[in-house]
C-alpha cells in the first residue's frame, strides 16, 4: 500500500507539472541535411519573449510549389524529424523545420504557452523570408505538433496566409490523451480521471479545430497507431468544419503514412489544390 501511495503521488506531482508529460526535448543532433543530400540554412530568430529559436530552411528544388512550416512530435529534435518531410524539397516545397524552445539548438525551456509563440515567430519570419511567396504557406503538424498546429492556426493573427493545415496522429485532447494513457497501466486505471483533471486543456485540439474553417483541413491517421489511438483523429474530423478530409490509414502505425510513395503522392496533389484554389476568406480571430 505504502508503494501504490508514493507511485500515485509521484503521478499526482507529474501530471501537475504538465510540461515533462508532453515534452520530451533532446539538443543532441543526430542528421544534418547535408548528410541527407539536401540544401539547407540554419535560421536563428526571437520568439516574442525573446527566447533564441533555431530552424532549418530547406529550398525547394526546381520550381517552387509553395513552402511547408513543418512542426515535430514531442521528443528528439528536428535532426531525427527530418526524415519525415526531406522528401519534400525534389517535389517543389520549401520546408521550414523548427524546433521548439528547449529543444535542438533552441534556447530556453518547453511550455504550453511558449510553443505557441515559438509557431507565431516561426510564421513572421517565413513572412519576411526573402523567396518565399508569403501567401503560399502550409502548416503540417506531426503528432504533438499537430495538436499544437490545430490550435495555433485557429488563433493565429498570421492565419490570413495559411492557405491549408494537414496533421498526422494528433491526438484530440491533452487530457484526453493523459486519460488514456493511464488506463494502459493497472495501477494508474482507477484514478485515470481525477488525476486526468490536473492536465490543463487549455490548448485543446478539439475545443479548437472547428475555428480552423474555412482553411482546408487534413486530417491523417493510422488505424493502427499505438501511441495516439486512431479515434482521436476520428473525434478531430467529426468536430471540424469543411473544407476538411480524413485520411485513415491501413494497418499503419504512428505517424508512418509518408514511408509509403503512394500518401506522398496524395499529400502533394492535396498540396497542390490547396496552394491553387483561392484564398479562404478566414474570419479575424483572437490571439493566444
Amino acid at each position: 500500500m505504502r508503494r501504490l501511495l508514493i507511485f500515485l503521488l509521484a503521478m499526482s506531482v507529474l501530471l501537475a507539472g504538465c510540461n515533462s508529460v508532453f515534452f520530451y526535448p533532446d539538443r543532441a543532433q543526430m542528421l544534418s541535411p547535408d548528410q541527407l543530400g539536401l540544401k539547407y540554412e540554419d535560421v536563428y530568430f526571437p520568439a516574442s519573449d525573446g527566447t533564441r529559436l533555431h530552424a532549418w530552411f530547406l529550398p525547394a528544388q526546381g520550381e517552387t510549389q509553395g513552402t511547408i512550416l513543418f512542426l515535430h512530435g514531442n521528443a528528439e529534435n528536428i535532426s531525427t524529424h527530418i526524415m519525415s518531410v526531406r522528401w519534400l524539397p525534389a517535389r517543389g516545397f520549401n520546408v521550414l523545420l523548427l524546433d521548439y524552445r528547449g529543444y535542438g539548438a533552441s534556447a530556453g525551456e518547453p511550455s504550453m504557452e511558449g510553443v505557441q509563440e515559438d509557431v507565431d515567430a516561426a510564421m513572421r519570419t517565413l513572412l519576411s523570408r526573402p523567396g518565399v511567396d508569403p501567401d503560399r504557406i502550409v502548416v503540417f503538424g506531426q503528432s504533438l505538433g499537430g495538436s499544437i498546429a490545430i490550435y495555433n492556426v485557429a488563433h493565429s493573427p498570421y492565419r490570413d496566409h495559411i492557405r491549408g493545415l494537414a496533421v498526422e496522429s494528433a491526438f484530440a485532447s491533452y487530457r484526453g490523451i493523459a486519460r488514456e494513457k493511464l488506463a494502459d497501466f493497472w495501477l494508474s486505471w482507477p484514478l485515470q480521471y481525477p488525476l486526468s483533471w490536473l492536465i490543463s486543456d487549455k490548448y485543446s485540439p478539439a475545443a479548437a479545430v472547428a475555428q480552423i474553417s474555412p482553411i482546408p483541413l487534413l486530417i491523417i491517421h493510422g488505424d493502427d497507431d499505438p501511441i495516439v489511438p486512431v479515434a482521436n483523429g476520428e473525434r478531430l474530423f467529426a468536430l471540424a468544419r469543411e473544407p476538411k478530409q480524413l485520411w485513415i490509414v491501413p494497418k499503419d502505425g504512428h505517424i508512418e503514412a509518408f514511408r509509403h510513395p503512394g500518401y506522398r503522392d496524395r499529400f502533394v496533389a492535396w498540396l497542390k489544390q490547396v496552394l491553387s484554389a483561392p484564398p479562404a476568406n478566414t474570419p479575424g480571430v483572437s490571439g493566444h
